[in-house]
């Protein structure tokens, strides 16, 4: 056992990768044992069968312990398959890891360890604010004691938070994670699935309330939810993994999957939205309309086409521009007298 003690005065397990001896080997040696086990009884009852009692109590005696024996050692096979790792532990001590897969024989007394294997479930349900919204965050559920290095998913689910504006914002996330240390993931924290878990609903809450929903200025540099969630999604990957590197994990990638604002103030929200659209709409529709009313003017009176006045161009410019600015289509009105 590798035990290193950090300036903190607290004992950190180094990893011990263990070489256990063929589970094929020792399967033969075992299958021939019994097949000993078994001849010895059968000559130890041959044996009384001849009066000779003390040999072949003896015979008996020692085929019965060799069989309980045997049995003892069948505790020490363990299959590991590919992207699987196996931590044991020998009378709570750490014996070692196994990364390789295949089929090994061990000390049939050491024991694989996984804290997380004895959880009953691997759904976290989780409160998200005073009006009793829930988010539910689902693990891969296992009642295996080996640990799982493959590549996985967190999908935490829809949960309540303020942005930094104070407006209530549901948001929702997937976290692909993988095991690194397995040895570190066991023994440095209770259950590291749970512990991803809750350390991930902390991060989307804090990266959260640092950012506003959306901004309503067109041209405006700020980051926000909806605008740069790829630059937000890839801070929380960064804090989520300094959050769970004790705990001998790896965060690939953080996306969010679902924002929206709150049910409380969607539809006002949706209102103001609409409003700057409509404001921005209304801009453009006036910028281009003094353009034309502009061209207009100058192309007539370059041609001499008709001299107008200060006064008729006045008139002619109110004219045009409630036609251009209008919400419905112009009526015309043919004037068969003067304009006077």
């Amino acid at each position: 056992m590798s035990i290193q003690k950090s300036d903190n005065s607290t004992n950190i397990i180094v990893e011990k990768e263990i070489v256990p001896k063929s589970g094929i080997a020792a399967l033969l040696l075992i299958l021939c044992g019994f097949a000993a086990s078994v001849l010895l009884f059968i000559l130890g009852i041959n044996v009384l069968s001849s009066l000779n009692s003390g040999l072949g109590g003896f015979l008996l005696a020692f085929g019965i312990v060799l069989f309980c024996i045997l049995c003892i050692l069948l505790s020490g096979f363990h299959v590991v398959n590919p992207k699987e790792a196996l931590v044991m532990t020998l009378f709570g001590k750490y014996y070692g890891t196994i990364k390789k897969e295949g089929f090994y024989y061990t000390n049939p007394f050491a024991s694989a360890f996984n804290p997380a294997s004895a959880a009953p479930s691997t759904n976290f349900t989780i409160a998200t604010g005073t009006s009793g919204t829930t988010a539910q965050t689902s693990l891969p559920s296992s009642r295996s004691k080996k640990i799982s290095t493959k590549t996985m998913t967190l999908n935490n689910e829809k949960q309540k938070v303020n942005d930094v504006l104070g407006n209530p914002v549901i948001i929702g996330a997937i976290v692909i994670w993988q095991v690194v240390d397995p040895t570190t993931a066991v023994f440095n924290v209770e259950n590291y699935q749970s512990f991803l878990s809750i350390q991930c609903d902390s991060t989307i809450r804090n990266i959260a309330r640092l950012y506003p929903y959306d901004t309503m200025e067109e041209d405006a540099d700020e980051k926000t939810l909806r605008g740069s969630s790829q630059e937000i999604a890839d801070r929380m990957r960064l804090e989520l993994q300094g959050r769970v590197l004790e705990a001998g994990l790896e965060i690939k990638e953080v996306r969010i999957t679902h924002l929206s604002y709150s049910e409380e103030i969607a539809a006002a929200m949706l209102q103001r939205q609409q409003a700057v659209a409509i404001i921005a709409a209304r801009q453009k529709i006036v910028e281009g309309a003094v353009s034309m009313v502009k061209m207009a003017i100058d192309q007539l009176g370059e041609e001499g086409i008709v001299v107008l006045d200060e006064e008729r161009k006045a008139a002619m410019v109110s004219n045009l521009l409630v036609v251009l600015c209008g919400n419905r289509d112009a009526q015309p009105i043919v004037n068969t007298g003067t304009i006077y």
